[in-house]
């Protein structure tokens, strides 16, 4: 198993090794003691599955704030995805910055997303299937939203706001000017 490092502290990306023969692959998807010797401890407590019909949709950016605040790892368990993370955490010098990483069924790649992370992502293909793992259960009183297409974030989704599929939350969700953000950097650890 690889684990990357990206511009943004605390979000890698890992690729699984996989294992194959002519009747397919194998692959450890999370393993704690393999991730604890990356320094990465992380009690997930809920699996997430989630398809999108269409190529063009777009979920996010979402976050769930303290006492909820959620990790995720990411995966495309069919079809492809541009999966983003962007640094909320106040005071940090990568702060509204982002990264985004193609997650394929093909290539396996994960992307991790701590807590003080934004997320989301925009389909590739139609019929994409999204399988994450998050440090927190659901708290519908945290879950909170940023606006995928804000100008002070521009993230290049490769899809603008008119063609984008998006749920009404998603469509309404502030600017990131506008958002509650209790998230704060501690420096580097």
């Amino acid at each position: 198993m690889q684990v990357v490092s990206t511009k943004l502290e605390g979000v890698v990306v890992i690729v699984p090794a996989r294992h194959g023969d002519a009747r397919g692959f194998f692959s450890e998807s999370w393993n704690r003691r393999t991730m604890e010797t990356h320094g990465l401890s992380i009690d997930f407590v809920q699996d997430n599955h989630s398809v999108s019909a269409r190529k063009g949709t777009v979920r996010g950016l979402h976050y769930q704030t303290p006492p909820h605040a959620q990790a995720k790892l990411v995966r495309c368990g069919r079809g492809a995805l541009l999966d983003v993370a962007v640094d909320i955490r106040k005071g940090s010098p990568t702060f509204g910055q982002w990264v985004a990483e193609e997650l394929t069924a093909e290539n396996g790649r994960q992307l991790l997303v701590p807590e003080g992370f934004a997320h989301g992502f925009v389909t590739l293909s139609d019929d994409t299937e999204i399988v994450y793992k998050c440090s927190d259960y659901y708290a519908p009183e945290c879950d909170r939203a940023i606006r995928f297409d804000d100008p002070a974030i521009g993230v290049d989704w490769g899809v603008d706001r008119e063609a984008a599929v998006l749920s009404e939350k998603d469509a309404g969700a502030p600017l990131l000017a506008d958002a509650d953000l209790p998230f704060v950097w501690e420096g580097y650890a």
